[in-house]
């Protein structure tokens, strides 16, 4: 009987710009709005009227919250440590709470200060804020009205940042706001419908130090006075993004000569790198005499939009994503493994859940080596895929393995396919909204405009296979007594067949893990369109089977012969090896890369016996 109605969401908006303290930075506040997401189980007529003004609810810090939910459940007789100190998700800071006699409002997670730069991109908040509402719309189960606090700082709205943030705001006086309806209202009118708890548990004894929760501080302006939009930040392009120093010259140099030369630059993208090198030598504490770090270089790349900068910078601190952890959970919940590393390298595969600091320090062992860069940026895909898997797991249809250096490689080549003659942008150098963007792009199916090589080349980064791939893979090894050989690795029939089954994911994963040693994305794909033609083939011809070991490089490369023949054959050694045109061919057809494929492989399979069988209705006498 209680049928849910359309969401709705009450704002308010308070009078008064806001600002908060913390240990390393003080940020100003633009008092920002609350909002009250209605799963209306209630009366549409009922209302309670509530007067109580806005010095009467403190809005406070998340972290303050996950303090005091520390003391839920403890018992020292019982040695119950009691909560672990964990964040808060966003039903639960969509209540009003009473504790020791304060009225408390929390704003969500997704609005703290973190000092991983991710934070700082707008439109990364504001997609935060469409997913926050829309998961409180579809779990929210409780008869009174969510609370949902949005926190707008003075950082977000400089420069470019204002029209989105602006555009967001317009949108909640419309009141739809991703698809969730939304409403501005005056506190009073929202404190009637919302969910009051009582944390009761908080019983502090004398000797116990109470949680304290801060609330944001109101600026002291003076009266009349007129707030003026502050001038924009300079844009990237306006500044040196290229360092123009040579990193290998001034590693040997000794520490006063790298400062001489710090005090003399003024590139954003050198700084980094003389600095870089004093971070090793001398440590993460040294400061320079006019006090740069590579902290506060990072903070300045920030604001100039020199992001790679910023991620050359937080790779070198050490810098850890939140809720890294749990978005490799949404993948493995999802029957698929990760692989952590740079493309082309050693990979670390990950296929049960891993602490953030395990996580933190695979990243930067497998990837730091390569490209400090990459560290981070492997951190943001995660984040990104943990959560397109959790509402598109289409996408991932086919993967079995998420290989992020590989999905990494593939977004560069989208880059250079999209600039065509121009120079290819640079991955490292896009915001993470933009990287977020890039990722759903490659993930789409890549049809329209598009040559086979470009199709291959994303497919086989992705590890994309063809639906049904691995049980055909079992067919062939049934019909081939002396196993499969790819890239050196060896599949042998037995154990195989007879230690594992068709449907298994452990023989999925034997596959993969086989494939994993092919360090070409459109080489694999042929690989994988080959065994596609072999199982056709057993398929339409049970009286064949292959008599010796099947090495499918070998088989690829003498369709490759005959597909040179038919194109007239390059001349020079340099040019015979490449194999460019028979990747950029279309798979079907009388010269598609199939019907060399499907060639070669019958030519193999009729230098073995046929058995013949009394059934068979093609027998000569």
């Amino acid at each position: 009987k209680n049928k849910f109605r359309t969401c709705s969401l009450n704002l308010i908006e308070f009078p008064s710009a806001q600002k908060h303290s913390s240990k390393n930075c003080q940020k100003k506040l633009y008092a920002p709005y609350f909002m009250n997401l209605v799963l209306s189980r209630m009366p549409t007529t009922s209302s309670v009227t509530i007067s109580m003004s806005c010095n009467e609810v403190s809005l406070s810090f998340h972290v303050y919250f996950s303090q005091a939910y520390f003391h839920l459940g403890i018992n020292d007789k019982l040695g119950l440590s009691g909560r672990p100190d964990r964040p808060i998700g966003c039903l639960g800071t969509s209540k009003i709470y009473r504790i020791l006699g304060k009225t408390v409002v929390c704003y969500s997670i997704i609005f703290d200060l973190s000092d991983f730069y991710m934070s700082q991109d707008v439109m990364m908040l504001i997609d935060d804020i469409k997913n926050a509402l829309q998961f409180i719309k579809q779990y929210w189960k409780m008869r009174g009205r969510p609370l949902f606090v949005v926190l707008i700082r003075e950082d977000n709205i400089r420069g470019s940042r204002f029209n989105p943030i602006l555009d967001m705001l317009a949108a909640f006086k419309k009141g739809i706001v991703g698809g969730v309806k939304v409403h501005v209202d005056r506190v009073q009118t929202l404190v009637s419908g919302a969910v009051v708890e009582q944390l009761d548990f908080l019983r502090i004894t004398e000797t116990e130090e109470a949680p304290v929760f801060k609330s944001l501080e109101e600026l002291d302006l003076p009266k009349h006075s007129k707030v003026k939009r502050q001038s924009s930040t300079p844009n990237a392009s306006e500044l040196e993004q290229q360092p123009d120093i040579n990193i290998n010259d001034w590693k040997n140099k000794s520490t006063y000569e790298i400062l001489q030369k710090l005090d003399d630059c003024n590139c954003l993208a050198s700084q980094a790198l003389l600095l870089s090198i004093l971070l090793k030598r001398e440590g993460p504490n040294f400061i320079t005499k006019e006090g740069k770090s590579l902290l506060i270089c990072s903070g300045i790349a920030l604001f100039s939009a020199l992001r790679s900068v910023v991620r050359f910078a937080a790779s070198l601190l050490g810098k850890l994503v939140d809720s890294l952890a749990p978005s490799i959970t949404n993948v493995l919940v999802q029957g698929k493994q990760v692989t952590l590393g740079a493309f082309g390298h050693e990979e670390e595969v990950i296929s049960n859940p891993l602490s953030p600091a395990v996580i933190k320090n695979i990243i930067y062992e497998k990837c730091q080596l390569q490209d400090e860069r990459e560290a981070v940026v492997q951190q943001e895909l995660v984040i990104h895929i943990g959560w397109i898997i959790s509402n598109s797991p289409e996408l991932f249809s086919g993967m079995l393995k998420i290989r992020i250096g590989w999905i990494i490689h593939a977004m560069k080549y989208e880059l250079k396919f999209r600039a065509g003659d121009m120079p290819a942008k640079d991955l490292y150098q896009m915001s993470p909204s933009e990287v977020k963007q890039l990722l759903l792009d490659i993930l789409q199916p890549q049809q329209q405009g598009r040559g086979w090589l470009n199709r291959r080349q994303i497919d086989g980064s992705l590890n994309r296979t063809p639906a049904g791939f691995y049980d055909r893979v079992w067919q062939i090894l049934e019909r081939t007594p002396n196993g499969l050989i790819v890239a050196g690795r060896y599949l042998p029939q037995q154990p195989t067949l007879s230690d594992m089954t068709m449907y298994e994911m452990n023989f999925s994963l034997l596959v993969e893990d086989m494939l994993q040693n092919i360090d070409q994305p459109e080489y694999r794909q042929i690989i994988v369109e080959l065994l596609m033609v072999i199982s056709v083939i057993l398929e339409r011809n049970p009286e064949l089977e292959f008599q010796d070991k099947v090495d499918l490089d070998k088989v690829v490369q003498e369709a490759f012969h005959d597909f040179q023949k038919d194109h007239n054959r390059p001349k020079g050694a340099e040019h015979q090896d490449d194999m460019t045109a028979f990747y950029n061919t279309h798979p079907v057809g009388k010269k598609g890369t199939c019907s060399y494929l499907s060639k070669a492989v019958i030519s193999l399979l009729l230098e073995g016996d046929v058995k013949t069988s009394n059934d068979d209705p093609c027998t000569i006498s």
